[in-house]
This record gives C-alpha cells, structure tokens and sequence, in this order.
C-alpha cells in the first residue's frame, strides 16, 4: 500500500502535471504544505532549517529543468558524432557516408541549442554529461532504432510541423523516459526523486510551446508566465510568509479549529486536512492582496488532490465557517486591484 508521504508526492505531480504555468501560486502552496507536513510531522524541528529546506527544494526545480533539456542537446551531440565517425569507417556504406542530417538539422533542436537561456543554465549549474557517455549512447541507440526515426528521416516532408511534432514524440518517449537518465538525477540530488516527474512535464511543454518565431534571447521559462508582471521577490515572499504565518500561529488556528468541530476531536482529523486549513485561515489573516474567494478556491481545489472526497467537503464546510467567523470579527481586511472580500 502506498504511504502516505508517497501519496502526497504523487498528488503533487498530478496536480502540476495538467497545470500550464511553470511553478505559480498553487504550485507554490503545494510546496509549502509539503514543507509543513514534513515540519509538523517530524517533530517541530527549528522553523528557520524548515524554511531553507523548503526554498532549497523550489530552487532546485529550475535546475532539473535545465538538466533535462541538456540531456536532450547531449543525445543528438551523440547522434552528430557517431554520423562523423561512421563517414570515415574502413568501408563505410554508401548511408553513413551520406547520412539523412534531417534530425541534427531540426528546427526545434535548433532553437534549443540557440537560447541563450538554456545556454547559460547548463553552465550556471555546472551540467556535464562528460562521465554519462554510455548512458548517452543507450538513449542515441534507442531513437536511432526506433520506427518513429526511420520514417521521420524518409518521410519526404520538411516542415517546422513536422519537426515539432517529432521533437517532442522523442522527448516524451525516449529522453523523459530514459531509466539512466533518471538514475542520474536521483543520484546528483536527494530532492529529485519525487519532482522528476514535475519538471518533466514542463520540459516537454517547453518543446511543444516552442514557435519559429520565439527568439533565442527570451528565456525558456517565459513561455510559462501567466502576467509579465510577476515578479519572483513578490514569489518568494509569499513563499516564505505562507510557511512562517502558518507555524507561526499553529495554536490559535487550531483553537479556532476546534471551535467549529461537531463531535470531533482534533487529532482524529488527518493531518493534511488540518494544514491545508491552517494554510487558508493564514492567507485570509496576512494576505491582503489575495481575495477570499481566491484563497477558499484554491485550497479547495487542493483538498481534492490531498484529501478524500469527505475530506474535502469537511474542509469546504469548515473554511466557510471560519471565513464567517473571521469577518464577525472584522480581522479580514483585503485591498489593492480591485478586489476585496
């Protein structure tokens, strides 16, 4: 039976796996309350080590991305190299010595090895496939044998369409999908063996977004952005003000909790249940920018991933109440872009 840590990192993955946008608020709070579970669960350890390893593991994301598109430009490196050695063999057949290039020369490979982006990622995080060449020369193997290949080599055609739809079939199948590819990145960080899947799923959309007309000085990350105005210190404080708030005031959101609980005791509530709540009445109290309305949605919408079906209706039931109780009270005050309760 799958455990519930295992559950919780599977949940995530789906959730930002139908998901368009690279990392955004609900992908934010879903780290958060990974964050929080492991804090509360490991027996209230110091909250500012809780926080670092919380940013460490978001921090890390970006770098898996890159690994795995460099992964990608490392394989047809391979492809372009065995295609020069095979020219100069003894008795070279009269295809090695004149070999179809069309995959070296597509389109979306091109725009992938132009961005200057990705470029200068594989150098700001040290990427080397140097000591990975037998890995490298399993996944080269496999695409050159594969039907797909063949009839993408011979099917007569030249188009950007073509190239893009090719591109990302090879991507899905046979990089994203690689064994050793996986291996290394579980063995080069301890945070990537429950997000391979997460930034794996943003890697392939990153081919399939790509157009012939996105320029090669436009970071790759843009193609995810929702509003060119975000801004990633206004991330990261919501990041780190969702964790802190929540601990912070741990004992007065039970207590209100508790006092809307009929015939229930609060350790008998699941624990994720209970964070996700914690988390909510947080945005409500120190978040002026985020409506209620946006902040009940979106935990909602959590609990149906994080929670079971009564979890969930518990969860909407309760946040009404408190909502209730928090505007009684006048201690939700929201402002700014128009919005407000």
């Amino acid at each position: 039976m799958r455990s519930f840590a295992d559950w919780l990192n599977y949940s995530f993955k789906d959730v930002l796996f139908h998901s368009r946008v690279m990392l955004g608020r609900r992908h934010f709070r879903i780290k958060v309350l990974q964050g929080l579970y492991a804090y509360f669960q490991g027996g209230e350890p110091q909250m500012e080590n809780a926080e670092k390893q919380l940013l460490q593991s978001i921090n890390k994301l970006k770098e898996l991305y890159f690994i795995q598109l460099s992964f990608f430009l490392e394989v047809i490196d391979f492809y372009i190299r065995r295609m020069e050695e095979s020219k100069h063999k003894y008795y070279p057949t009269d295809e090695e010595l004149n070999p179809v290039a069309k995959f070296i020369n597509n389109r979306i490979i091109a725009k992938l090895r132009e961005n200057k982006d990705l470029t200068s990622s594989i150098r700001k995080y040290k990427i080397s496939w140097t000591e990975e060449q037998d890995s490298i020369r399993k996944v080269y193997q496999r695409i050159r044998d594969c039907k797909d290949h063949r009839d993408y080599l011979y099917s007569g055609e030249n188009s950007f369409k073509e190239d893009h739809e090719f591109a990302a079939r090879m991507m899905k199948k046979y990089i994203l999908h690689s064994p050793e590819l996986q291996f290394f990145c579980e063995e080069r960080s301890i945070y990537w063996v429950d997000d391979f899947e997460v930034t794996a799923s943003f890697a392939l959309k990153t081919i399939r977004l790509l157009t012939e007309e996105f320029p090669v000085t436009t970071p790759l990350l843009s193609l995810f952005v929702k509003d060119k105005e975000e801004d990633p210190k206004d991330e990261h404080k919501f990041i780190i003000e969702l964790f802190r708030q929540t601990i912070i005031h741990s004992d007065e959101f039970e207590k209100r909790i508790e006092g809307r609980l009929k015939n229930w005791e609060l350790d008998r509530i699941a624990l994720t249940d209970i964070i996700l709540i914690k988390m909510a009445l947080a945005e409500f109290l120190f978040f002026p920018t985020i409506p209620v309305k946006v902040t009940l949605n979106e935990y909602i919408e959590l609990s149906k991933h994080f929670s079971t079906v009564k979890s969930k209706l518990f969860i909407n039931g309760i946040l009404d109440k408190l909502v209730s109780d928090l505007k009684e009270e006048d201690r939700i005050h929201k402002s700014g872009r128009g919005l407000i309760n």
